[in-house]
């Protein structure tokens, strides 16, 4: 612990160390070093940082839309400017490589540069003279304290998934980042106060389930957003909808992705590589599952093999093209579905147990895994890795093919290679899965349209970003104006007619 940093929470734009003597070690996964102890706050620590969220509230919620917009834009120009930095902390806390770090920052930033344009997203209706001398118009409102639940997968991107939106609408915000890589959330909070954010509308509250419990009973607490497992992911929107909170909990993921044989093999098989080994396989949109259909499944997963092997992998720092997975517990829990594998009768066609690593002996590392003749009974196509392992279906038609992803339990993303339009559009239609890629493995959704899954992998029915986003950290209300004359009629107890 010797030489450690400290990371508290962020209250009212100021460190807060808080109560709570307990506290979560912090590693670098590529060396197994401890770099840091976060704070895990406490029930009164929770409450604190919310209490400064919930003061904060009225005024940001009453200030012009030119002046949230014109914090938004600094907010921008300052994150574009630093993103290296960002990186930086990204990769010593996560581990993926710092291309990869710089790209989930690019892609957040897309959110940051949507929520700019706040004035035109909150625009409401006007109607005049709905019924003789009545005006009829609807607005949009921001809720007050949004809570936002992140993952330790993407540290700068997901909470960039939420908290533009729900700041430039006029909440305020309590992030509760994950305690595996704490730091970048508070480097963010640092540069939203250089942007000129008013003290309590963006804070951070470190810690693990006594935080996320305040968060989701405390009453100042209006609305939860929150993205990582299935079975968080429905306590979080079962525990907040009952203490009456609006609730969007993004969980679990198996994507697949299905071949037919049609396709480009070349193209089919760098996406797959690309898919299922970046950052490790710590992604919720990561290929897991390739449903290879008919007489390509060989070819296929030769040309697939060839390219893992070439996948260097290594400290995030250095010439890698992956890094090690996040925790030596979280290592050796995915090693375990590729032992389980082998021993349920899967071919394991590259074996990443056997990986030379370019990086600290005592670092978190598995290689990049290729299993074959994996069944829908395996635990490693079952249940959700989160690792660098890619297991390879094999079906004869398309009809089978569809039918095993429609039948998954989670429905976040899917993707089909092929040539064939008619099959691609037919596809799309019958999928049953939040986000769809048509060779593209990969589909994560722009900015202005929204992110999330269907089925077991979205708690909610509203979406991430997008303009799904602005509804969900806003809400409605209509306003019915009537300007007295002397013509008003008198009493009337009769029900309201539009005339």
């Amino acid at each position: 612990m010797a030489g450690s940093t400290r990371i508290a929470h962020w209250a009212a734009n100021e460190l807060f160390d808080g109560t709570s003597d307990t506290t979560a070690e912090v590693t670098n996964p590529a060396t197994g070093a401890v770099t840091g102890e976060v704070a895990l706050a406490g029930v009164r620590d929770a409450r604190q940082v919310i209490a400064a969220a919930a003061e904060a509230f009225p005024a940001w919620r009453d200030s012009s839309l030119a002046k949230r917009s014109a914090v938004l834009f600094r907010f921008r120009e300052l994150l574009n400017e630093r993103k290296d930095e960002l990186a930086a902390l990204i990769t010593a806390e996560h581990g993926k490589v710092l291309s990869d770090a710089l790209g989930e920052i690019s892609r957040g930033q897309e959110v940051v540069e949507f929520a700019c344009g706040i004035p035109h997203l909150l625009k409401g209706g006007f109607s005049e003279n709905a019924s003789t001398g009545v005006d009829v118009s609807s607005l949009r409102q921001p809720l007050g304290v949004v809570g936002i639940i992140s993952p330790f997968n993407f540290p700068a991107m997901v909470p960039m998934w939420f908290f533009p939106i729900a700041i430039a609408a006029g909440n305020t915000v309590v992030l509760k980042p994950s305690e595996k890589d704490p730091s970048a959330s508070l480097w963010l909070a640092r540069l939203w106060a250089e942007a000129g954010l008013p003290a309590g509308v963006f804070n951070v509250l470190q810690g693990d389930k006594v935080a996320v419990d305040e968060l989701l009973a405390n009453p100042a607490v209006k609305a939860v957003s929150f993205v990582g497992s299935t079975p968080i992911a429905r306590y979080v929107y079962a525990t907040a909808t009952a203490n009456g909170k609006r609730v969007q909990a993004l969980g679990g993921a198996k994507n697949h992705a299905v071949v037919l044989p049609d396709a480009d093999l070349d193209l089919a098989a760098d996406a797959m590589v690309s898919a299922g080994f970046g950052s490790a396989g710590e992604r919720c949109m990561a290929i897991s599952a390739v449903v290879a259909v008919g007489a390509i499944a060989d070819d296929l997963v030769a040309r697939i093999a060839d390219r893992a092997r070439a996948v260097k992998t290594g400290d995030g720092t250095r010439d890698a093209d992956m890094g090690p997975l996040v925790t030596r517990a979280h290592r050796d829990k995915v090693k375990g579905y590729v032992d389980q594998a082998e021993l349920d009768g899967a071919k394991v066609v590259v074996d990443g147990r056997q990986v030379r690593p370019d990086g600290g002996e005592n670092g978190f590392w598995l290689g990049p895994t290729l299993l074959d003749h994996v069944r829908p009974e395996f635990s490693c196509y079952t249940d959700e890795i989160f690792g660098p392992v890619l297991s390879v279906l094999r079906v004869d038609t398309y009809d089978e093919a569809l039918a095993l992803v429609n039948a998954n339990p989670y429905g976040n993303g899917t993707a089909i290679f092929t040539n064939d339009g008619g099959a691609a559009r037919k596809f799309q239609n019958e999928v049953e899965a939040g986000m769809v890629g048509i060779n593209v493995p990969i589909p994560v959704p722009v900015a202005y349209y929204s992110f999330g899954g269907w089925k077991n992998s979205l708690f909610g029915d509203t979406h991430a970003h997008g303009t799904e986003g602005v509804h969900f950290f806003t809400r409605a209300k209509v306003v019915t104006t009537r300007w007295p004359d002397p013509s008003h009629g008198g009493v009337n107890l009769g029900f309201p007619r539009n005339v």
